[in-house]
């Protein structure tokens, strides 16, 4: 059961209640760094990414927001500490703000800030990491403990509350995998604000990978989580393709092809490993859900391929290739890669176009 949540909206994306889960990412450029913030951004919007973040540093980033929004066409988040500043004329161009109200000054300040992000409908997400809680928090716990990142996410949520302001989004981030899921289950007790979820500082693209598929899955697969991010130490495209991965994984969402393999053995007589990994590459332009069996042998072969929307089950040098279940015809091991592609190709692009995966892609 999905954690039930108050609904928001981040420009024309909503987040919580019934809303799809959604996937972000943020960018990696200087902000101020207009042409190439822009390039990241479209980039990371043909690959699938639905909102993004941007870090707000100094005024020039904050002014550079007016060019890079009229230029992108996915929601723009500013992420801003200590410099109300900065966040009143950030909101003059963005969709929503990440700001910890506690850290950008006194109450009157604050003020200011709710405010102006009244005016124009923009969300609020406070964002508790665990490496930057306040001093006199850790003072009490002795280190960032679940309990702690909460009490730190709850003092900001009153600063808003008490301002009548509720278009709030939380996440409670921690590099450790535990930490964080105990601190995501003990806040959901407490409110019913969505949630961003993630691995904060989660490491290399492998590592990474790992600890977010790990901490985010467990945390979906309890129901919690209304946008997530992959943060890794890599290009920004990767997080969203791992993003959709785990999504795919537990049945959420499908963007994509979703390619089956075996993880091969003795009995193997077709080159699974290179033919599994030219068809992924190739195919990585096709946005629609669709799987994909890259098969090697007789025992799971046939099975994954009948299932799949289009399989290929290798033998000695040849295989068959199935499409929606149906065996079609024998090929060539040197002929795999070109027909498992044309044949999605044409399920995609043709009559027989996939079109539950497209309304899934447009929502």
């Amino acid at each position: 059961m999905r954690r039930k949540t108050r609904k928001i909206m981040v420009g024309r994306v909503p987040v919580g209640g019934d809303a799809p889960i959604s996937v972000q990412s943020m960018t990696k450029t200087l902000t101020k760094d207009v042409g190439a913030t822009i390039s990241q951004i479209r980039s990371l919007e043909r690959r699938g990414c639905e909102i993004v973040r941007v870090a707000v540093s100094d005024m020039e980033d904050a002014l550079a927001l007016s060019r890079i929004r009229k230029a992108i066409s996915i929601p723009l988040i500013g992420d801003i500490h200590f410099d109300y500043r900065l966040a009143l004329r950030a909101v003059e161009y963005v969709d929503g703000l990440r700001i910890n109200p506690g850290n950008i000054g006194d109450k009157k300040r604050v003020r200011e800030v709710v405010k102006a992000v009244k005016e124009r409908g923009i969300p609020i997400r406070i964002g508790v990491n665990a490496g930057s809680l306040e001093r006199d928090i850790l003072e009490r716990h002795g280190h960032p403990t679940p309990q702690a990142m909460v009490e730190s996410a709850l003092r900001h949520i009153r600063i808003l509350e008490d301002l009548d302001f509720f278009d709030i989004k939380v996440s409670l981030k921690a590099s450790d995998v535990v930490r964080t899921v105990e601190a995501y289950r003990l806040l959901a007790e407490q409110v019913d604000y969505p949630f961003h979820v993630g691995i904060t500082e989660a490491g290399t693209i492998f590592s990474g990978t790992v600890k977010s598929a790990v901490g985010i899955g467990i945390l979906l697969s309890q129901g919690m989580g209304d946008t997530i991010r992959v943060s890794l130490t890599g290009p920004p495209e990767e997080e969203v393709r791992v993003g959709y991965e785990i999504l795919r994984a537990l049945g959420l969402r499908g963007r994509g092809v979703n390619v089956i393999s075996c993880p091969t053995c003795g009995r193997i007589r077709v080159g699974v490993v290179d033919l599994a990994e030219e068809v992924e590459r190739r195919l990585a332009h096709v946005k629609s859900p669709i799987t994909v069996a890259v098969m090697g042998c007789v025992v799971n072969g046939p099975g994954e391929a009948v299932e799949a929307d289009v399989g290929f089950a290798g033998g000695e040098g040849v295989g068959y290739l199935y499409i929606r279940g149906k065996k079609v015809k024998k090929v060539r091991e040197d002929e795999a890669v070109d027909e498992i592609v044309r044949a999605v190709e044409g399920l995609v692009g043709g009559e027989g176009a996939l079109e539950s995966g497209l309304q899934e892609v447009s929502r």
